[in-house]
């Protein structure tokens, strides 16, 4: 069983808590999830199962959408609402072309400070255990895209927005770096995932949806092949003389001197036989004219 499941988080659970649970359901030993929701959030979450944990890298690549709920009038120290609040705020009138502009000005590329309560390490150490330990550790900023934020509602003190953004962006500090734009304080109060790259929430499965299927039932989304769920990555078909360099490692030398520009500036390409079957994930080494092999399936 080497597969891909997107599953659909509740909220309070963590995303190891997830992943354990997806183990538990499937009976199976290896499995890992390509990128953390904080218990307070929900939504989407891509876990790989076996022989697919070697391809997480591909999904964290990945953008990601998302709804948010933020709450203007108060700051907490974690930037949501699962943190003490640390300020409190009046929340100055303001209407929704005021706001729209505001949002408009994080679009593109921004630079963000990652906040204490978060999984980034230092020294080996998360910051958050340093944060429960009142201990403050010096953050550099870091760049993240905001490809598209728009507003969905407006009911003061709650202003819920659609964002689709680069890995690596924190929507509560998102959330936290508006607010004082806006001319107040603010945190996150609520989060869904609601997409990672062409995949969508919709289409993920909640824990007891995967339990039926476990029992054999028949669900047509939501779990896929390892080459279905990297889909959006372009093939390349080797003939059988071949195989076992690839399966061996070695790269490939392309015939063309100019292959095509999908082979190109690909993150992977998916090495598949003339009957479809998936031999490897390579990438294109220009300076040499090849595909070298980054992960193999023996």
């Amino acid at each position: 069983m080497n597969i891909v499941v997107c599953i659909h988080k509740p909220k309070g659970i963590s995303s190891q808590d997830a992943v354990t649970k997806v183990k538990r359901i499937l009976k199976v030993k290896k499995a890992g999830h390509t990128g953390t929701l904080d218990p307070l959030a929900t939504g989407m979450l891509i876990v790989c199962i076996n022989r697919a944990t070697r391809l997480a890298s591909y999904f964290t690549d990945l953008h990601k959408a998302y709804t948010a709920v933020m709450k203007l009038g108060e700051s907490t120290d974690t930037q949501d609402s699962s943190g003490a609040i640390t300020e409190t705020c009046a929340i100055p009138d303001m209407d929704r072309a005021f706001i729209k502009n505001v949002m408009e000005t994080f679009r593109g590329k921004i630079l963000q400070q990652p906040p204490m309560y978060s999984a980034l390490k230092h020294k080996g150490t998360s910051l958050y255990k340093y944060a429960r330990q009142g201990i403050e550790i010096e953050r550099p900023q870091r760049e993240v895209t905001v490809h598209s934020i728009e507003i969905v509602n407006i009911d003061v003190p709650f202003l819920t927005f659609k964002v689709v953004c680069s890995k690596g962006t924190y929507i509560r500090t998102l959330c936290h770096d508006m607010g004082k734009k806006l001319g107040t304080a603010a945190h996150m109060h609520e989060l869904e995932r609601t997409g990672i790259g062409a995949f969508s929430v919709e289409k993920s499965l909640t824990f007891e949806e995967l339990r039926s299927v476990s029992e054999g039932d028949q669900i047509t989304h939501g779990i896929y092949n390892m080459d279905e769920a990297l889909s959006w990555l372009p093939e390349y078909v080797v003939n059988e003389s071949t195989f076992q360099a690839i399966l061996n490692g070695n790269p490939v030398k392309l015939n063309s001197l100019k292959p095509a520009d999908d082979i190109v500036t690909a993150s992977g390409i998916r090495i598949k036989s003339s009957d479809g079957t998936l031999l490897a994930i390579g990438s294109y080494v220009k300076i040499k004219n090849m595909i070298k092999m980054d992960v193999v399936f023996t």
